[in-house]
């Protein structure tokens, strides 16, 4: 009767996610997880309006997109501290997808950008039912650095316009924008270009002498006075205008054949960027709260997030690092936090909405050129680069697709360069030459290249899978020991780093093990794992290759292939690195009469 009750729950709990955490929801933490909402909803406040200017949206479509996707995150999420809204890198390329569609800023551009959301969530969501949160781990850390480098870039020299007050044509490409700004400088607005460096000023101090202020909001607010007191609209400082004061109203995406083919790829580029932004920052947070994330269920509730935000005047959404750290650190412990964090937020744009007709854009410019230079990630760029060449060929690669091909491309780039390294690197096992260790008392098989070899047996251990990519490798780097070493004809492959073998590669154990027995030596294998085995059985491999060549393990293999080596040539050998070889002085026929030692091959490899 207990076990039909668990499996009810366990069924519940992943249809209805929020019944996990629910029983942790008490007094003392709910007024945890409000003070951490009441937080974020005021730092999201001038990033939502931001972000959406990022987009090409009116303003109030960021803070939309930061009250209802949350809420619907956080209830089919598995993450306890994550805040999803709007994000930079997401915004930007949802300006980069539709700006060639659309006029920024009007009713086209925005029912595209809802279009475009319902698309990217119903990939997430699909992906997440199919059970494919893993593939998030193909996608390496390098390609959202780069991205998210670029796209800072990108972001500071769509501003600069705002900031000098200067009049350059939209939907112009990153080097065409450059080249409008130099020969724009003679017009320059000082009234604009005062603004904008006062509010982006005092930003940086608020950021270095009170990390812990609302810092944005009050730069913003600053900015607001210094553009009053210089003259406002009469000066030519252009004003952001009043916000709707009104929660997110019902919206409906526009299902066209047209204008599903013209997203699709921009949806999908979205999707994965959101979804790698959403898992990445789950689990860096999770590391820290101790809690394991779920990728799959992030995905379900990434996908409803957008799906459903698209019908509530919401545009595409993922998780936010800045906001998730902030929610962890002011200490929330449920998904509550980000629940009160939508819900402030809409009171306050009820309360405070007039307000924002006295926000300069130029105000706004200075803001964005602080987010954007705070989206570089300095620390882990100069890591990637000291640390590896590769890692530094996908961020550079993906940085400057960023900045000169199309934003949705771009991260394709990352993403297939990402996996043509990591089969590259599965296509090249590594392949490791073993010898007994003598000063060890059970002469365990070590790496060491000092020590001496059998002059008749090479030992390697291999590290990785035998399947069609790998072939040619393997197949090269055993042949090129044989002419390295002719007279090593018997090799012994130590096989317990073998996961996976395909036909491919139960074929090239086939030709070399013939290969080798056509020079008088052979091919052996010990400590294959069980998988492995039974590929090679199912197929008919190993009745080819030899029962008798196969072995459980190290040490019964070597007293196998001891027996196998000729005898004259160990008889003058004065090497006797292998326990048996002790006993050939006393051989008076051409087969030892080895003792049963075990081996020290039985040891783990070093």
């Amino acid at each position: 009767m207990r076990k039909p009750i668990q499996q009810c729950h366990v069924l519940w709990g992943r249809l209805l996610p929020f019944l996990r955490w629910w029983p942790l929801v008490n007094r003392e933490h709910l007024k945890r997880d409000f003070v951490a909402g009441l937080t974020g909803a005021v730092i999201v406040l001038p990033q939502g309006v931001a972000f959406a200017m990022i987009a090409g949206l009116p303003p109030i479509y960021g803070l939309y997109s930061a009250m209802v996707p949350p809420i619907v995150a956080a209830l089919f999420g598995s993450s306890r501290h994550l805040i999803s809204g709007p994000t930079t890198a997401i915004s930007i390329v949802v300006f980069a997808t539709l700006s060639p569609l659309a006029e920024p800023g009007s009713s086209e551009f925005v029912t595209l950008a809802l279009t475009l959301t319902f698309l990217a969530g119903l990939y997430q969501l699909i992906l997440g039912l199919a059970r494919m949160g893993g593939l998030v781990n193909f996608v390496s850390h390098s390609v959202v650095v780069g991205f998210t480098a670029g796209a800072a870039i990108l972001i500071a020299t769509s501003q600069l316009k705002h900031y000098f007050g200067i009049d350059i044509p939209p939907g112009e490409s990153f080097l065409h924008t450059w080249q409008d700004l130099f020969r724009g400088l003679d017009n320059l607005n000082g009234y604009v270009t005062t603004v904008a460096s006062v509010t982006l000023a005092s930003g940086i101090l608020f950021m270095i002498f009170k990390p812990r202020w609302p810092g944005l909001l009050l730069a913003m607010i600053i900015g607001s006075l210094c553009a009053t007191l210089l003259g406002g609209e009469a000066r030519g400082i252009a004003l952001v205008g009043q916000l709707p004061q009104s929660l997110p109203p019902l919206s409906l995406p526009d299902f066209s054949l047209g204008s599903i083919k013209a997203l699709g790829s921009g949806a999908l580029a979205i999707a994965m960027l959101g979804l790698v932004e959403a898992v990445s920052i789950a689990r860096s947070v999770g590391l820290k709260s101790g809690q394991r994330i779920d990728g799959n269920q992030e995905f379900i509730g990434q996908g409803l997030a957008n799906v459903v935000g698209s019908f509530f005047s919401s545009y595409a959404s993922s998780g936010s690092f800045t906001r998730s750290g902030v929610n962890y650190t002011a200490g929330a412990v449920t998904p509550m936090a980000a629940i009160f964090a939508a819900v402030s937020l809409a009171v306050i744009v009820l309360l405070i909405a007039p307000l924002t007709a006295y926000l300069p854009i130029a105000a706004m410019a200075g803001i964005l050129l602080l987010v954007a230079y705070r989206l570089i990630d300095i620390h882990h760029i100069s890591t990637i680069v000291r640390s590896s060449r590769r890692e530094t060929a996908v961020l550079l690669t993906t940085f400057l697709a960023t900045l000169f091909i199309e934003l949705e491309f771009a991260i394709y780039v990352g993403v297939m360069l990402s996996l043509v390294i990591y089969l590259m690197r599965t296509a090249h096992p590594r392949i490791v030459s073993l010898t007994p260790d003598p000063s060890h008392p059970s002469r365990r098989l070590s790496e060491d290249r000092r020590r001496v070899d059998c002059p008749q047996l090479r030992i390697v251990r291999l590290d990785g899978s035998l399947f069609f990519g790998a072939v040619d490798h393997v197949q090269n780097v055993l042949q090129s020991l044989q002419a390295q070493y002719p007279e090593q004809k018997h090799l012994l492959i130590v096989g317990s780093g073998i996961n996976f073998i395909d036909v491919a590669g139960a074929e090239m154990l086939i030709q070399e093990a013939e290969r080798r027995r056509k020079l008088g030596g052979g091919l052996y294998i010990a400590k294959v794992k069980d998988e492995v085995c039974d590929i090679l059985k199912r197929g008919g491999y190993l009745q080819r290759f030899g029962p008798e060549n196969l072995f459980a393990s190290k040490a019964d293999a070597l007293r196998a292939i001891f027996e196998r080596l000729d005898p004259k040539r160990c008889a003058r050998c004065d090497r006797r690195i292998f326990r048996e070889c002790q006993n050939v002085g006393r051989q008076k026929t051409g087969h030892p009469d080895t003792q049963q030692a075990v081996d020290a091959s039985d040891a783990p490899d070093a």
